[in-house]
């Protein structure tokens, strides 16, 4: 390869290394079978189920599978949700035994305390608003708002809580019924109300403590998320602060902050943002402890050890493709991320030999040139395959010429500037308006 002056001679080293598998023997994360134990840990209330339930959906494993199932039967139980029950049981269709069937008395004890706590709702409902207290009312819609989640009535919980809105006396009442709408909001899946609610709460600066604001953060982060806007939802994640801790098991964890924010910042983020708000960011670098594989693939792609960093992409993504929020989005966060790195290996060489660019990148001659090609037609890399010889051909601007082309163009608006000012002078000069105007008066 012929390489540019330019171009460091420890960024050169690095880059080769990667198609030498002897110069780096750097441990690789195992393709292990996600710990469900470990992971359902991490999360409480209804997502910890649907998360539970999505990943019996979605895995190939058939242990996985019915433990996962299993789980979700247990975890419902420690609720009031009858019909997620209702439909476990019908998906475990009696595999795992005689304990985990239907339970028709366990069914029947929930529906009539729940008819009973409804009937109680709504006669005290019925009585604050006949004395026309604000509070009561507000906590009243409240009551009724938790009510409903909690027996997975998401549209009537999201009504009820937005309801609360009219009696909201102070700004803390506001934020906590943006809170409860952005939670109903994303277990139903409208993100454009998350956005809205999110909004809605960060009008009141006042009012949010570093819990609240670390909150408003990832649920923004998932909006933007699932609207595939990847940089403002890197962004957004980037902003958590340590403060969330467990604090909001109910959506997220820790873990997710330091997967959905690596992730988004390596497929949207230049170099010098991975560098600034990724890897120098003191406040996210403590999510990325809890996720080494995460910490590892970013610090590999910033110093250009992509056979690396591809093989960690690689051993996660079977896990990634069960995440409830990220699954749709792990083929093309992983094509960015690769287009990427194929575009920052060949920038500072004029020359690359094919050959040593698909060792690097664990792929085929044939296979890395269609993807170049597909980079060099949306003038993401500016080069020319030699497919005869197998070697790619920069095709770098020629900075004289440039120059030489914009020095001259100055010089042309320069004149034309000077010409309509002394045009200008002369016209005043020989006091051409004033005559003009007067004629027009005559």
């Amino acid at each position: 390869m012929e390489v540019e002056e330019e171009a460091s001679a420890h960024t050169i080293d690095e880059i080769y290394a990667n198609g030498d598998d002897a110069q780096r023997h750097r441990a690789i994360i195992s393709g292990e079978q996600l710990d469900l134990e470990a992971y359902a840990a991490l999360y409480s209330g209804r997502t910890k189920v649907t998360r539970l339930l999505f990943i019996a959906d979605h895995c190939d494993n058939a242990s996985m599978h019915l433990e996962a199932l299993r789980m979700a039967y247990d975890e419902i139980k420690k609720g009031e949700n009858t019909q997620l029950f209702r439909e476990v049981v019908q998906k475990i269709d009696g595999r795992l035994g005689p304990d985990y069937v239907s339970d028709q008395a366990w069914l029947a004890s929930v529906d009539r305390r729940a008819e009973q706590r409804k009937e109680k709702l709504e006669s005290e409902l019925n009585a604050y608003r006949t004395n026309l207290i604000k509070e009561s009312i507000r906590m009243g819609y409240n009551d009724f708002g938790d009510f409903y989640y909690a027996h997975g009535a998401l549209g009537d919980a999201f009504k009820s809580y937005v309801r609360a809105r009219d009696y909201c006396t102070t700004s803390k009442h506001i934020i906590h019924m943006c809170l409860n709408a952005i939670l109903v909001s994303i277990e139903m899946g409208q993100f454009t109300h998350v956005s809205s609610y999110v909004s809605k709460a960060e009008q009141n600066p006042d009012a949010l403590d570093p819990i609240t604001v670390a909150k408003l953060r990832p649920a923004a982060g998932l909006a933007f998320l699932e609207a595939k806007k990847y940089k403002l939802a890197a962004r957004k994640f980037l902003e958590t602060g340590p403060e969330l801790g467990n604090n909001y098991s109910e959506v997220i964890a820790p873990q997710d902050i330091a997967t959905y924010g690596g992730l988004c910042a390596l497929a949207s983020f230049d170099r010098t943002e991975l560098k600034g708000k990724v890897i120098d960011n003191l406040n996210f670098r403590n999510f990325l402890e809890l996720v080494p594989e995460v910490r590892e693939l970013i610090h590999d792609f910033y110093s250009s050890h992509y056979a690396s960093c591809l093989d960690y992409l690689g051993n996660l993504k079977a896990n990634l493709l069960l995440d409830i929020h990220l699954h749709d989005h792990v083929e093309k966060l992983y094509d960015e991320i690769r287009h990427k790195a194929l575009i920052q290996y060949t920038l500072p060489f004029v020359s690359v030999d094919l050959r040593m660019m698909a060792s690097a990148f664990k792929t085929s001659i044939a296979g890395l040139e269609k993807e170049l090609e597909a980079l060099i037609t949306d003038n993401q890399i500016q080069a020319r395959i030699d497919s005869h010889n197998k070697v790619l051909y920069a095709r770098h601007a020629d900075q004289r010429n440039a120059t030489f082309q914009r020095v001259l163009q100055t010089g042309k608006e320069f004149d034309q500037d000077v010409r309509a000012m002394l045009l200008r002078a002369s016209l005043l000069k020989h006091d051409y308006n004033n005559r003009s105007s007067r004629k027009l008066q005559i």
